[in-house]
Formats: C-alpha cells, structure tokens, sequence
C-alpha cells in the first residue's frame, strides 16, 4: 500500500546534514515524496507513524557504481586471488551466458542488498550486451527497481573490442559503434526523466579505456551531451590499465579522457586510484567526480584511492560498491565502513572522520548522478531516508555518538526501515517489494545454470 503520509516520531538521533551536528527528540513529517516538516512534537496526522525512540535516521545512501549482473558469479573459486585483468578474462566466459531472467534476477537481489543495507538510489553499470539476448536489458533493470521502489540511475554501458581487437572480452558481447549509440539514443529516449525527484534516470558509460574504441567514447560523450545526461566509465584502477593505454594511446589514461572529452562536472569515473599530483589538479579544475570502491580494490588488490586528497582539493568523491563478484556483497552500509578505514591505512587515524563518509555516501553521490534535493533530509528534500534500531546488543556502549556508531560499531548492517521517495522499502526489516526466501532461491537457481553454461558443473 503506498503511503501518503508517514510520521517519524521522537528521533532518537537525526541526522539532516552529515556535516551538522545530530538533533535527538525531534520527529519528521513526510508528504508525498518530500520531507515536509521536523521539529520537536510535530501536530500532524500521519496515514503511518513509526516509533524512532531508538532509531539513528540518517539521508539514503547512494551508490555510485555497481555491476548487478555479477550477484550471480560471487566468490567462484578459481579467481578468489586473482587481479583485475585475470579476473575479467576468466568470468566473461560465464557472463557471456547471461540471459533475460539472469539479467532480472540478479538486479533485483543486488538492489534488494542495498535497500536492507540502507542505499536508497542507485546505478549499475551494464556494458555486456550478448548477443541474441531477447528483451529490453534497460527495462528489465528498471522494472526491477520499480517492484522494490528504488531510485534508480543505471548506466548504458557499453563494449566495442573483442579480444581481436586487442580488448579483454569475447567477441559475442561486444558491439558495434552505431549498435552502441543507437540503443543509447533509444534508451536515453525512453526511459531518462530529468525532473527533480525523478526515479529513472540514464547514463552513458563507454566501459573501459581497453574495451571501447577512442571513437566509441568521443561519440557517446557527444551524445550524452546532447540529452544533457551524464557520463561515466571505469578510470585508473590498476596499474595494468595504466600501461595497457600507454601502450595503446601513448598516453595516461587521464589525458586519453581529455582527448575524448570524457570529462567535466557531468563526468564520474569508477575507482581513480592510479592518478599522480598534476591529474588530480586536473580532476579538481574540470569538477569531475569519482566513485571510491574500497571493498573491490582492496579484494582485487588494486591500491588506494587517495581520497583525503581528493576531498582537501575539493574534488567531489562518493562511494560505491563496485560489482558483487569483486566485492561479493552488495552491503553498502559495509563499504562506508570500509572507506573510513582504508583511508586510515595509507594516511593515518586523522584521515578522515565519520562525518565526511557519509557525506560522501549521501549528498555528494546524489550530486554525482545529478539530483540537487537528494542526499540531505531538510525540508522540501527527497524523503529517502535510512533507520537503523539502536538498542540491539552491537551497539551497546557506543551512544555517545550514535551516527558514528554505524560506522565504527555493529556486525549486521541492515536497516529496520529504508523510504525512497516516501515510500516504505524496508519495514521493520522485512523487503517490501520482493519475498525474500523466493529471490534467494531463484537467485541461486539462475547461478547454477550460468555456471553450468560456463563449463563449471
């Protein structure tokens, strides 16, 4: 039942604005999909009012980048230890086998994760394209963002070289440039809403220096800029990308972008650890963002992001869980942790503080994918909002601070309640849109029979 007015009721701990301090007994009023008021002892009736006596609120979390479709190659065993380019050569032969009810099932668990871990929007990069597939990849994604009520902003993604040409992946899953551009165009055309609180937008998203022709990136940036959506593709994750475009290009991947017009503050690159001084100027001054993947760079071993760097010279970094098979969860209250100490790994205990990481995980990943009223939770903001029960036992003695407490304390991430858009998504820690039990199974069905076309049953 959709709700038109829901009531949260003598805040244990609020946070509006990561950056402002908490406010404690306060209670907020959403109408429709906005917050509409917050203030102690609110005269409102409300069609639902939960109890936040023992509650932490806290804006949505937004994820920055993501590979939905990997939900279904986690933890395989031949490439637990491997890096990235191994790693990829390795699992395009089972993800080449990908189908329609693949494509919609392993979506739907990996937005399902992220609901119960307290994400409230998200993207997905999709770039494999089989060929045969039957059905609409995009609207498959989209209706199952749509059942579980999450705000959605998925990526075209795109592949043009095949191993022939010198790329990683198989011939049957890459594309022509004008397949490419056409079923962006068409995509961009059909399901992208530009409005302020929109649930489905679109983004392009060439994948790879290595997996997408010079030409296939400058014609996509064009086209993105035509529809005014935004860009996005995978930059500096490891050192082997770093060469393989010098090799190539003759150039730093950065300055491959430059050429490409791959750029600017409606561009958002997917990891960035391998970038020297002078390119984080450059990144600075062109008001392009990066979507920090702590878990998958650490589990592939790819290095550090330089994150606190990137903040102090006010280059706009989010968070982001990167693909299921290089992180193996979709756990996005987990990844936040692991950004606050994987900075404190490379530059010491003062590196960063829990403030910052949310912020990072909310308004500036909502900025990211060009929302403005997303990722705060003031008046006449999107009321997407995470609610985290308190009074359990893993966080017992660490009150003090109970926003931070997230971060640094507990063992089980999952929300007692997610609203997207004012809807309720998670309630009282029960998936709204999905049954739970079903999607676990059918997910582990769908896995089976992927591996088994894959060679590995």
């Amino acid at each position: 039942m959709k709700e038109k007015s829901i009531l949260l009721q003598n805040i244990f701990c609020l946070i509006t604005d990561p950056l402002k301090s908490s406010q404690s007994g306060v209670d907020l009023y959403v109408e429709g999909n906005i917050v509409k008021k917050i203030g102690k002892g609110l005269n409102v009736k409300a069609e639902r009012v939960i109890d936040c006596s023992s509650c932490t609120v806290v804006p949505g979390f937004v994820n920055t980048h993501h590979h939905f479709y990997q939900t279904l190659t986690r933890n395989l065993k031949a490439v637990q230890d491997a890096k990235l380019f191994d790693w990829l050569l390795y699992l395009y032969e089972i993800w080449k086998n990908i189908d329609a009810r693949a494509v919609s099932v392993s979506s739907t668990l990996a937005m399902a994760e992220l609901l119960k871990t307290g994400c409230t929007t998200t993207t997905d990069h999709h770039y494999l394209y089989p060929r045969g597939f039957e059905g609409d990849l995009m609207g498959l994604q989209f209706e199952a963002a749509d059942r579980l009520g999450m705000r959605f902003s998925p990526t075209r993604g795109s592949m043009s070289k095949s191993r022939k040409d010198g790329g990683l992946p198989p011939d049957s899953v890459v594309q022509t440039e004008s397949e490419i551009l056409e079923d962006s165009e068409r995509c961009i055309r059909t399901y992208h809403d530009p409005s302020t609180f929109s649930m489905h937008k679109i983004v392009l998203a060439p994948c790879s220096p290595f997996s997408v022709t010079k030409e296939c990136m400058k014609e996509s940036a064009a086209l993105a800029r035509r529809y005014s959506v935004r860009l996005h593709t995978h930059l500096c994750e490891t050192m082997d990308e770093q060469n393989d475009c010098l090799k190539m290009y003759g150039k730093r991947p950065l300055a491959l972008m430059q050429e490409c017009n791959l750029i600017g503050p409606d561009v958002f690159y997917a990891h960035g650890i391998w970038f020297n001084d002078e390119e984080l100027g450059i990144l600075a001054d062109t008001h392009t963002s990066i979507a920090h993947c702590p878990a998958s760079n650490m589990r592939l071993g790819s290095g550090i992001c330089r994150v606190s760097e990137m903040l102090e010279k006010g280059i706009n970094v989010g968070i982001a869980v990167d693909g299921s098979a290089s992180n193996d969860s979709s756990d996005m209250l987990g990844e936040m942790r692991l950004a606050l100490l994987l900075q404190r790994v490379r530059y010491g205990s003062g590196a960063i503080t829990a403030p910052q990481v949310f912020k990072m995980a909310c308004e500036n990943g909502a900025r990211m994918l060009g929302y403005d009223r997303v990722g705060r939770l003031e008046e006449n903001w999107a009321a997407d909002m995470a609610i985290f029960d308190m009074s359990s036992m893993q966080y017992a003695g660490s009150l003090s601070d109970p926003a931070a407490a997230l971060l640094f304390c507990g063992y089980d991430h999952q929300t007692k309640y997610t609203i997207v858009n004012g809807q309720i998504a998670v309630d009282n820690g029960t998936l709204v849109g999905a049954d739970e039990s079903k999607l676990a199974s059918d997910a582990n069905q769908v896995a089976s029979e992927l591996w088994r076309k894959g060679g590995l049953a």
